[in-house]
């Protein structure tokens, strides 16, 4: 389950640019089997194929390297969000295409979700704050879709629980080690949030 670890090579001659975008994908894969008590700058170095000054170069510590990871994920997941969403028609079809940028991130990268909800982004107070912070930016960019006649801040919560739907559905499915079709599970999830949607009042 999750992505294949890319192999790298010391020998390669890359920007500072490159080098760090692929010690985060390395990073990312390597915290989120082994959890973040576990794993130490030595395995990140190892699995990366560079030596741990060339990491140290990049990320001051690990608790450094792990806030970047889970600040890296949160922008890749709202990013496909914003850019499924931007032209759909209407409401439902905006519904619809966020939760399924959203399934087949989880089914495309396990990994990366693991990092961003497992139990090692709640167990410390600031990585905690890290993944809320994620979760309140795509409740943001959520909020705007739901074209109802209700103050802000209530938009707001709702779009925080259909966020929380989608999280805790992919929780559900990856624990279990179910196979999911992400396009399937967007249809048939959208529709369930898209109906209870429709039938808000103010």
């Amino acid at each position: 389950m999750g992505t294949r670890l890319p192999s790298f090579s010391v020998s390669v001659r890359l920007t500072a640019t490159a080098r760090r975008e692929q010690l985060v994908d390395i990073a990312i894969a390597v915290f989120a089997r082994n959890g973040y008590h576990t794993t130490s700058m030595n395995d990140v170095a190892e699995a990366a194929g560079v030596t741990k000054p060339v990491l140290y170069q990049h990320f001051a510590s690990k608790r450094d390297l792990y806030l970047a990871l889970l600040d890296e994920v949160g922008h890749r997941l709202l990013t496909r969000i914003s850019k499924a969403t931007t032209d759909a028609a209407d409401g439902r079809a905006q519904t619809l295409a966020g939760f399924r940028s959203y399934f087949r991130w989880v089914a495309e990268d396990h990994d990366a979700f693991l990092l961003l909800f497992g139990s090692g982004s709640r167990s410390d107070d600031g990585f905690a704050t890290a993944v809320r912070r994620v979760t309140d930016e795509v409740s943001s960019a959520i909020a705007p879709l739901i074209a109802v006649d209700i103050p802000e801040e209530h938009r707001q919560t709702l779009a925080h629980a259909v966020v929380g739907m989608a999280e805790g559905a992919s929780r559900q499915l990856i624990d279990s080690g179910l196979a999911f079709d992400p396009d399937e599970l967007a249809e048939q999830v959208g529709a369930l949030a898209w109906a209870g949607l429709r039938g808000i009042r103010r």
